[in-house]
């Protein structure tokens, strides 16, 4: 019997089931505490940087065009590049997390993208952009994936989804971040302060999270590392849970975190997950692409119908800061609504606002309201996959579930910038563009209404 001590003077005997069983026990007798609170904040400060890192190149992409002499196809290989490497990193060094730990994989990863912002403030090329885009990528690809299996693992059933959304709105936060930031670090210090300011704020929040974020309760009592037991009962009494005198008993069954990578990935494509597993992948590429498309290229599209910079930097800025408020109430909605029929319905409100934003283009008011509107229903379902995504998988795949799921959804993160780049030099127009990007959104949305996850 494992039991939990209470107190100074109660044990709870619990039978030795399996430590899932009794993590969740453990989180749904505390509710939502400080401590499951703090880890949902650090998580979306961590998403914020990285959403400042990543949505940089968006707001700085005249100024780099015109330093390095890059025509669009280059530029688009410069924001294919960076979204290459996030692929690269939810799928490569995500699924680490659930060998070696959450938080481990995440203070790594914190610490490659501040290097990389740093050094790439001295970029002078085009081929030291994209090494350091690549390399800033892949650092912030594992972080996100691994933030979303920790918050998870941390919320009880019924705020999961909410957690995780509230967490990962850090992200379109971030480039709502780099929007304002950028109009007072730009006419001073050119982009090379902007990279600069983001690398030294990530770098100074790295040293935050080694000294509060905590390492996920269900990864120690499910793989159960060398010193979990104490690792464990430092975490339950921070969160004011008492403290286990054994660790619950383990079947060792493959597919654990102590499973090498392959076969944990194998996992997901067996015949209880494999149905779930393609259709996540095929909804994550198909809102990547339109996704990156808007984030990369909103600015630069929109000083091409006609606007001056001031507006494009402001219709990106509502397209985030719309992203924050529906990921918010996304959120809020699945506390009480089937959450991937919610979803369904963003997106496809999400297709035919692109579709709008294209024909109002050259009336800046309209282009400004399409483009938050655009912002809340498209980051809004989009995010919400994540938490669909922790639904759906186990804690013993979870971190490898979703660094998969997103690892090849960002295949089209990869292909959207890079397609707009080619379709400008080919001649395409503004409502073309548009039109294109906005199909995928449909058939997702499709998708998501058929997905069986509350």
């Amino acid at each position: 019997m494992t039991k939990l001590t209470e107190g100074a003077d109660r044990e709870t005997s619990i039978a030795p089931a399996d430590g899932e069983a009794l993590a969740e026990r453990l989180l749904h007798s505390s509710g939502a505490g400080n401590g499951q609170l703090l880890v949902v904040f650090l998580c979306l400060c961590l998403n914020a940087l990285d959403g400042f890192d990543i949505t940089m190149m968006a707001v700085v992409a005249s100024e780099v065009a015109q330093a390095l002499q890059l025509s669009a196809d280059r530029l688009g290989l410069v924001f294919s590049f960076a979204l290459a490497g996030m692929m690269l990193g939810a799928t490569l060094i995500a699924p680490l997390a659930d060998r070696f730990g959450r938080r481990p994989v995440m203070l790594s990863c914190v610490l490659v993208v501040a290097v990389s912002m740093l050094m790439t403030a001295a970029a002078t090329q085009l081929w030291h952009f994209l090494l350091l885009r690549l390399i800033s990528g892949l650092g912030a690809g594992a972080i996100i994936a691994s933030q979303a299996a920790l918050t998870s693992e941390y919320s009880p059933e019924r705020y999961r989804a909410l957690s995780v959304a509230a967490a990962t709105a850090g992200y379109p936060l971030g480039a709502v971040g780099t929007a304002l930031v950028a109009g007072w670090v730009l006419p001073e210090h050119g982009w090379q302060g902007l990279f600069l300011l983001g690398g030294v704020v990530t770098l100074c929040f790295g040293l935050v999270c080694l000294r509060y974020l905590p390492e996920s309760l269900k990864y120690l009592l499910v793989a159960q590392p060398v010193g979990a037991l104490d690792s464990a009962n430092r975490i339950l009494d921070r969160l004011g849970l008492g403290t286990l005198t054994a660790l619950p008993a383990t079947g060792g069954e493959p597919g654990d975190e102590a499973t090498p990578e392959h076969r944990q990935v194998a996992s997901l494509l067996t015949p209880e997950l494999r149905g779930r597993t393609l259709t996540l992948w095929t909804l994550f590429f198909f809102c990547f692409l339109a996704l990156y498309f808007l984030q990369s290229w909103l600015p630069r599209l929109l000083e091409t119908a006609g606007h001056d910079a001031q507006t494009a930097r402001t219709a990106f800025l509502l397209f985030n800061l719309g992203g924050v408020v529906g990921i918010v109430v996304l959120g809020g909605l699945s506390l009480g609504f089937h959450l991937s029929r919610t979803i369904g319905l963003f997106l496809g409100v999400a297709s035919g606002g692109m579709l709008c934003l294209a024909m109002l283009s050259a009336n800046a008011s309209a282009a400004l309201v399409l483009a938050l509107l655009v912002g809340f229903v498209l980051q809004g379902g989009f995010v919400g996959l994540y938490a669909v995504s922790a639904k759906a998988y186990p804690t013993s795949t979870r971190s490898t579930g979703i660094g998969w799921a997103v690892g090849v959804g960002r295949a089209g993160a990869v292909v959207g910038p890079l397609l707009v780049g080619y379709l400008i030099s080919f001649g395409t127009g503004l409502t073309q563009t548009f039109l294109i990007f906005s199909v995928p959104l449909l058939m997702a949305s499709v998708l998501a209404l058929r997905f069986p996850v509350r």
